[in-house]
């Protein structure tokens, strides 16, 4: 329990915001409840949320210390009141979440502080009981994978210091098998191969270029692909990565001649598309361990998919 003394420059103020100024990570929402509970009390009574503060009254307030740190990306989840996850598969080392397209997985220079699935998933854990950061030294539940902003699809999250260094060694040694669908403009030819270049990263634009030949800066990429169907003038891909690039699909793809629908970056936006990101979404995952994985051995051989993609439902009505 803290006390906090309402001094001269306080008075004046209802009760909600200068709660909202003076304990910035707590919600508004979780505030209006706290107060409810009198969890939240003044004077030792309990006081509603547009009561007007006076010199002298002293504040009650019986909330978890995490509340009083200082607002920085590292506590950003303490903001998130109801986490909003799409789960698909959980135990006590790994969660694997089905993000939403749309939704960025970390914070970028401060700009979606709370609002990231990393943010969604600690505040999870959090609410649960499962992770209590007081009790730790430096480990937070930390994402082993990354997916772009406008892409959905299955991102791993570790829960123990421990899965987080194994997974991040297997996905380095590529023995995680990630496969994407997409929707592509025309038909890919053949229908099914590989696709070898080198793609060099430009950070100031944000994106990548594909060459046929190495040069300074540019990395080895490698994409396997099959076409599942044909209609409209659209086909939906398989795509399996072998390489892990920034936006390798969208722009091997594009290189190839068939650009991801709705990709305004590496393809083209036509009028009446009427799609706010690209077809793309990571929908499978399978843990294919060659070597120990100590106490994540039990996942080895497990596969896991996501039981909806929009796109293939709005697209290719009928496939399952």
């Amino acid at each position: 329990m803290k006390e906090i003394t309402i001094t001269k420059n306080d008075a004046g103020q209802r009760l909600d915001r200068f709660l909202a100024k003076s304990v910035p990570l707590l919600p508004a929402s979780l505030a209006q409840k706290y107060i409810r509970l009198k969890r939240i009390k003044l004077d030792g009574r309990r006081a509603e949320r547009d009561t007007r503060l006076c010199e002298g009254n002293v504040l009650q307030l019986y909330i978890n210390d995490e509340f009083f740190d200082t607002p920085k990306p590292e506590n950003a989840y303490l903001t998130v009141t109801a986490p909003r996850l799409n789960i698909v598969y959980e135990d006590e080392n790994i969660l694997l979440a089905d993000k939403r397209p749309g939704l960025a997985v970390h914070p970028h220079d401060g700009a979606e502080y709370g609002r990231t699935l990393i943010d969604h998933i600690q505040a999870y854990l959090y609410a649960k009981g499962e992770w209590k950061p007081r009790q730790e030294n430096s480990f937070a539940p930390a994402l082993c994978n990354r997916i772009d902003r406008n892409t959905g699809g299955i991102v791993i999250a570790a829960k123990t210091a421990e899965a987080l260094r194994v997974l991040n060694q297997k996905i380095k040694d590529r023995e995680l098998e990630k496969k994407y669908l997409c929707v592509v403009h025309g038909t890919p030819k053949p229908r099914e191969g590989k696709l070898e270049g080198y793609l060099f990263k430009d950070a100031k634009q944000n994106r990548v270029y594909v060459t046929q030949r190495p040069q300074p800066g540019a990395k080895t990429a490698v994409t396997r692909y099959r076409t599942l169907e044909s209609r409209n003038g659209l086909s939906l891909v398989e795509c399996e990565l072998i390489t892990g690039r920034t936006h390798q699909i969208r722009a091997m793809m594009a290189a190839a001649g068939t650009p991801l629908l709705g990709d305004g970056k590496y393809g083209r936006l036509s009028k009446g598309e009427g799609r706010d990101y690209q077809a793309l979404y990571s929908y499978k995952l399978k843990f294919c361990f060659t070597t120990e994985a100590g106490g994540l051995d039990y996942l080895n051989g497990r596969e896991f998919t996501v039981e909806k993609v929009d796109f293939v439902t709005e697209y290719f009505p009928g496939r399952k």
